[in-house]
């Protein structure tokens, strides 16, 4: 079988109807236990010991221009290619480290 992936862009989409918010709205309404969900699987610590967090996101990129010591761009360069990344990847980690510490995520 030969499948086609189609995606779309969230500003691609139409915009909702009327009619649309009146069935999102009743939805949202009716509660958890009138939800059929006898075809869903039930999900065992097994089939979360080798789940990863974030797999599929890649956050929204934004080019800057940057001054760093010399050292400090020697040293991200000499790990070789991606120093870029190398170095989103460390200020990323301290930024989860303060949110973190104050509390937040």
């Amino acid at each position: 079988m030969n499948e086609k992936m189609v995606s779309m862009k969230l500003k691609d989409l139409p915009p909702l109807t009327e009619t649309d918010h009146e069935r999102l709205a009743a939805l949202a309404a009716r509660p958890d236990s009138e939800i059929d969900q006898s075809d869903i699987p039930e999900l065992t610590e097994e089939d979360w010991k080798n789940a990863v967090r974030g797999k599929h996101y890649r956050p929204v990129k934004a080019q800057i221009t940057a001054s760093l010591d010399k050292d400090v761009r020697a040293w991200l360069k000499s790990e070789g290619r991606g120093y870029q990344t190398r170095m989103n990847a460390i200020l990323r980690r301290e930024m989860l480290q303060a949110r973190a510490s104050a509390g937040r995520k």
